[in-house]
């Protein structure tokens, strides 16, 4: 799922955008209060949703004005906003589209759709909302506790954990996070475009919409209450309204993004082909993640810091190669990748450390072997999460295995050292782990 960063002008501003896939109808998703169409499309959960998406479509992203990798101007209206959104289009030659937002860039889709119904095949909206200060989603901004808090911990991760409840006590998830908020925008323009955000008021464009709407809403979302979602589907004519579970605002775990896309592709299509059962296969499951990636970070700069990543990901690609390892995709700063046999994983890793020493970085590796489902070009299920949660419990440069794929490497030669037996978060019972010598 790679596609080059382009730039459409839109009068003095340049808009980064990506095309992917070239599927027979065109969707043009737009984010919420951030994004980066490099980092935002490289997340396990996103690249699942364009990889569902470019089976049937083509799909266009790109960063509002202010963040990302658009040109980070002061002045972001509405009607710029769109502006943009026409631009980006032109710019890749799509003269109609359905537009799916969510969050922040529902607003934006409404208005779209209401002033371009002859460039809008389709109006879809996910956790969304007409205005923040009427309404069943009126609040009071700003409140400057929560600018202070912003400001004083931007790049820490403090959106991630406020749109994702969830994952709150998740370490890797909030580093990830953090990396995510300083590359789209600085402490003062966050704050900025918050307030922009606030003005936002589309709620007299509702009834005006005259092109099919779908609607989708978490029912316990903690960000955007659910009482929003369903103020949009009553007041947009012959909208349809769902509901998903969960509080996350954010989208993060592959099974919505299925859901979210089932629903989308059905809508637009009139068909659903997500129905057959997925295969599934028993392989060995490697997570790897780098250690102390943020103070690398700061340390380098970011320019430093890129380019460095990128020799990391070259090497380890270079291993997977070597020991016959199949890529998955990428998550924070490491990778998902599979293999056939747990012995050849574990000697992939151990390259993968010598490999990476001379760049003065250190990363921590978790293997698991069991049934995983196959969903295209991608994993999923319990053997999945176990070795996420293996890699977690790593050190640093430490292979970490669990008792299966020690079990099954029995006679190769290879040496382990016990690390106890653990509880792993969302997996049942205890796990027995092993340090590879």
């Amino acid at each position: 799922m790679d596609s080059p960063v382009k730039y459409a002008r839109s009068g003095e501003a340049h808009i980064a955008y990506r095309v992917f896939g070239e599927g027979p109808r065109d969707i043009v998703l737009i984010p919420g209060s951030l994004s980066h169409v490099e980092m935002l499309w490289r997340t396990r959960s996103n690249q699942h949703l364009l990889k569902r998406l470019t089976a049937f479509a083509r799909v266009i992203v790109f960063d509002k004005r202010g963040q990302g990798l658009s040109d980070r101007v002061a002045e972001h209206t509405l009607e710029e906003r769109i502006a943009d959104m026409r631009a980006v289009m032109d710019a890749a030659g799509s003269e109609r589209a359905t537009i799916y937002g969510w969050s922040e860039g529902g607003p934006m889709c409404v208005m779209f759709a209401a002033s371009y119904p002859s460039r809008t095949t389709a109006l879809v909206l996910y956790g969304s909302f007409g205005s923040r200060k009427t309404g069943p989603f009126e609040v009071t901004w700003p409140d400057r506790q929560f600018v202070a808090e912003l400001e004083a911990h931007w790049g820490e991760g403090v959106l991630w954990r406020l749109n994702m409840p969830s994952q709150a006590n998740d370490q890797a998830a909030l580093e990830w996070g953090g990396r995510w908020e300083r590359a789209s925008a600085s402490p003062a323009s966050i704050v900025a475009l918050m307030n922009a955000n606030h003005e936002i008021d589309v709620d007299h464009l509702l009834a005006t919409v005259r092109v099919p709407t779908l609607i989708l809403h978490r029912v316990g979302d903690q960000i955007v209450p659910v009482a929003a979602g369903r103020y949009l589907a009553e007041h947009i004519p012959g909208a349809k309204y769902v509901e998903l579970q969960g509080v996350d605002h954010s989208v993060v775990d592959i099974e919505t993004q299925d859901v979210i896309a089932d629903e989308i592709e059905e809508f637009i299509t009139g068909e659903r082909h997500h129905l057959v059962e997925p295969d599934r296969m028993v392989a060995t499951v490697m997570f790897t993640d780098i250690v102390r990636s943020t103070e690398h970070a700061a340390e380098l700069g970011d320019a430093r810091w890129r380019e460095l990543l990128a020799d990391h990901y070259t090497i380890l690609r270079k291993e997977l190669a070597a020991f016959r390892g199949h890529e998955i995709n990428t998550w924070g700063d490491g990778l998902v990748a599979t293999f056939d046999g747990p012995a050849r994983a574990i000697r992939c890793a151990r390259a993968m450390h010598e490999r990476l020493r001379p760049l003065g970085l250190k990363i921590r590796i978790g293997l698991h072997t069991g049934e995983c489902e196959l969903k295209g070009n991608d994993v999923s299920g319990l053997a999945v999460n176990i070795a996420a949660r293996v890699a977690a419990l790593a050190g640093s440069d430490e292979v970490m295995v669990s008792s299966t794929v020690k079990d099954l490497v029995a006679g190769s030669g290879l040496q382990f050292c016990e690390r106890g037996a653990h509880t792993l978060k969302g997996v049942p019972g205890e796990w027995r782990l092993f340090a590879v010598q």
